[in-house]
């Protein structure tokens, strides 16, 4: 007991020296009295709880609990979870190159990666793990699954895969490798010799790969114009957002500021070279999921009316991170300041400072919002996200889509159809034909993929009003006949919503042959939004009527 006493005193001392190191106010005492209840307490939990407890289990939960009550990016990195951490910001990791989902009770892959073990070794799309090691994954997650695949380059892992249709498992012995995931997965030419280039995220050097990718295009074509696609980019590194937005904003131009608690923390990011593109049309693509370094870039774009924004309302993340060691291998991602576009504004959306009485928070009200100006004088504001200056709505799929994609009949009959083809044609100009999608409709006939239309809905919510009400006896016979006359037919869907479907079957067949570019390549042509930016880029006066001030 007395050498428990002894080590609870010094993780108390311990905490307190690095606390002080930054506080030395009236705080002391609060700090030091809630350390020591923290720490009495977990001595009579561990010394008296019915059973036997797991100490390191039970703290990260109390870091955990605690961190979640300041923001949702403030985190603790356990040693565990390191390798992952590094995967976020690096794009690297050592494994076999392959996502995996789960379908059902098993465990797929669902894309391996050109080039890296997975895809060397033969794995396809649609193959089921049936064991790693000679372990079964049965009951196990994706999560599961993915910590045995990946480990250090160079070891070895055995994997043993079904593959559809075919009745004998086949075992395949994989090296591991670092696999480095490119932040461009895909950059190529659209019409008019437009360039396109998509930034899944901000790891490190991913501006560098902009940049080849931008120079590869000139290559092949004089540019006429450039697309640069943020959507779904969760953001990353702030001085990669800062080289990014270098490419297109020239020499010794402020890009962002950070100001937190810490002032000697504080600062200013300008650009160091040259542009590579100072004065190319260019278009950003943002959307709800773009967050972070996607909205500096995007918001930079706009406040120096370098180029036109198009899509939604980004997701409003002003708030920087850092990482700081800690023992034992840790590390906490703590949240140290807010940052500023060049115009002055802040475009976090949540104040989580300021919390409700039930511990929620809530967005920014635009009564507080404060307008700003760009650098041709056009009003933006904060507190929100960046608004677009072209807004393209998000399109709404169709129920009988949403139902193929989730229960994975699209996904499944890719799959079919890449064992029964050999070859597609390019991914730009692949088409289902009229009767390959017949054939596709007839594979459904005996699939379980029901779905309530939103029309069914509402009249569901009418009944249930109408019932309250006391009027259902009066319309009861009226209401059984619009139901029926409602009702949906799925094969009917199938062929009123056939170009909706078939756009996602031939993304997904795609994917088969061409990786995940070929993904994104057949799904430009009937991309709204990438449709739009190419009108604006063609069309000059337009481009330039957006980008100045409305009198």
């Amino acid at each position: 007991m007395r050498g428990r006493k002894v080590l609870i005193l010094l993780f108390i001392a311990v905490l307190l020296g690095s606390t002080l190191a930054y506080r030395s106010d009236n705080n002391f005492f609060e700090i030091s009295k809630n350390l020591d209840i923290f720490a009495t307490l977990f001595r009579e939990v561990n010394t008296y709880y019915v059973e036997e407890i797991k100490p390191a289990e039970l703290i990260k939960t109390g870091i955990d609990a605690m961190l979640e009550s300041l923001d949702p990016y403030t985190t603790y990195i356990s040693e565990a979870d390191i390798e992952s951490y590094r995967f976020q910001t690096t794009g690297k990791y050592g494994g076999i190159g392959a996502l995996i989902r789960k379908i059902g009770d098993d465990i797929v892959i669902a894309e391996p990666y050109k080039g890296f073990p997975a895809d060397k070794a033969g794995l396809r799309v649609g193959d089921r793990i049936i064991e790693v090691d000679g372990k079964s994954t049965k009951g196990k997650t994706v999560e599961d699954v993915s910590k045995i695949l990946k480990g250090t380059p160079g070891t070895e892992v055995k994997v043993t895969i079904l593959r559809p249709n075919e009745k004998q498992p086949v075992v395949k012995t994989l090296i591991r490798e670092e696999v480095k995931i490119s932040s461009v997965p895909y950059a190529g030419l659209l019409e008019g010799n437009i360039g396109y280039v998509r930034l899944t995220q901000f790891t490190e050097n991913c501006s560098q790969e902009v940049a080849a990718a931008i120079r590869k295009l000139r290559e092949k074509a004089p540019l006429t114009g450039l697309v640069l696609d943020l959507r779904g980019n969760p953001g990353g590194l702030l001085h990669e957002a800062v080289n990014v937005s270098n490419l297109f904003i020239e020499k010794g131009k402020e890009i962002v500021s950070t100001r937190g608690k810490v002032k000697e923390w504080d600062k200013t990011y300008t650009t160091l070279n040259a542009a590579l593109e100072p004065n190319l049309p260019l278009a950003v693509l943002i959307n709800r999921g773009s967050a972070s370094a996607s909205e500096i870039v995007s918001g930079v774009v706009q406040d120096y009316d370098r180029g036109v924004t198009i899509g939604q309302k980004t997701f409003g993340k002003g708030l920087v991170q850092t990482t700081r060691q800690l023992s034992y291998g840790t590390q906490l991602k703590v949240t140290t300041a807010h940052y500023y576009t060049p115009s002055g504004r802040c475009i976090q959306a949540i104040n989580y400072a300021q919390r409700n009485p039930d511990g929620s928070v809530g967005k920014i009200p635009d009564s507080l919002k404060n307008a700003f100006k760009t650098r041709a004088g056009r009003i933006v504001y904060d507190g929100g996200g960046i608004d677009p200056d072209i807004v393209v709505e998000e399109r709404e799929l169709q129920p009988i889509t949403v139902s193929l994609l989730s229960k994975n009949l699209i996904f499944d009959y890719a799959t079919l159809y890449h064992q029964q083809n050999p070859t597609i044609a390019p991914a730009r100009q692949f088409q289902l034909t009229d009767a390959e999608y017949d054939h596709f409709v007839q594979w459904l006939r005996d699939k379980d993929y029901d779905y309530v239309t939103k029309s069914e809905e509402k009249l569901k919510e009418f009944r249930d009003m109408v019932k309250k009400e006391a009027y259902w006896d009066a319309i009861r016979e009226h209401y059984a006949a619009l139901e029926k006359e409602m009702s949906h037919d799925k094969e009917k869907d199938l062929l009123k919503f056939k170009d909706e479907i078939k756009e996602f079957l031939e993304q997904e067949i795609a994917l088969r042959y061409y990786y995940q570019d070929g993904r994104i390549e057949a799904s430009l042509s009937a991309d709204p939004v990438v449709q739009k930016a190419i009108e604006v880029l063609q069309d000059t006066a337009q481009y330039k009527k957006i980008l100045q001030v409305s009198n």
